[in-house]
């Protein structure tokens, strides 16, 4: 059973940082499976296709994801921040890839969604779901920071789903331009986006 679990295990690793370097769609299960150091067989012993073996990673990732927002976004901080502790891991993780590989590798649900929105619909319909948990959680966020006065959105949905989207546009240009600098202006302008002023720093007690 062992054996079994650590080839699955082994296949979406060597899955996901084949897709974080050069994508989906230029991947073939012989090369997945040699990077994985595992037989052909495997694969589909796990997987039915390439497909699916795709909606396992975005699983994973998200999985893993979504115990780093839980942390931050549910964290006994103020609201906003949370949020910018939010947007300095995610700078700090592009920063760290582009150290050890040489380039940004931004975010693998952007990525998958400029490549195969228009080409298959599980993997669509799965990248929509986890951008609305996202939105989902930073929503939670906004509606706390409007009933302390912090923020003067009305519709907290429409203002989550637009910091959701400038992280994310911002770390497609970081990948774009092989430059994680874009990434310093998330705060200010999540500031502008909610019609809030940066929170005053703590004093510390004489």
């Amino acid at each position: 059973m062992g054996r079994t679990s650590d080839a699955r295990s082994k296949i979406l690793s060597a899955a996901q940082s084949l897709i974080e370097l050069r994508g989906y769609s230029a991947l073939g299960v012989a090369e997945i499976c040699k990077t994985a150091g595992v037989p052909k067989g495997s694969f589909y012993y796990f997987f039915e296709s390439k497909e699916g073996l795709a909606l396992a990673v975005l699983d994973e990732h998200w999985a893993a994801q979504r115990g780093d927002w839980d942390r931050l976004l549910r964290s006994d901080q103020e609201p906003l921040l949370r949020l910018r502790q939010l947007f300095e891991e995610t700078a700090a993780a592009q920063r760290a890839g582009q150290a050890t590989c040489g380039t940004v590798s931004g975010c693998m649900f952007g990525n998958l969604t400029l490549e195969l929105s228009n080409q298959t619909e599980a993997i669509r319909q799965r990248l929509q779901e986890i951008f609305d948990a996202q939105v989902d959680m930073v929503q939670e966020v906004i509606t706390a920071a409007q009933q302390r006065g912090d923020v003067t959105v009305v519709d907290t949905r429409e203002a989550a789903r637009s910091v959701v989207a400038q992280l994310e546009g911002q770390v497609l240009f970081a990948k774009l331009y092989n430059n994680t600098a874009s990434l310093g202006a998330l705060w200010l302008n999540c500031l502008a986006l909610l019609g809030a002023r940066a929170p005053e720093p703590e004093v510390a007690a004489v």
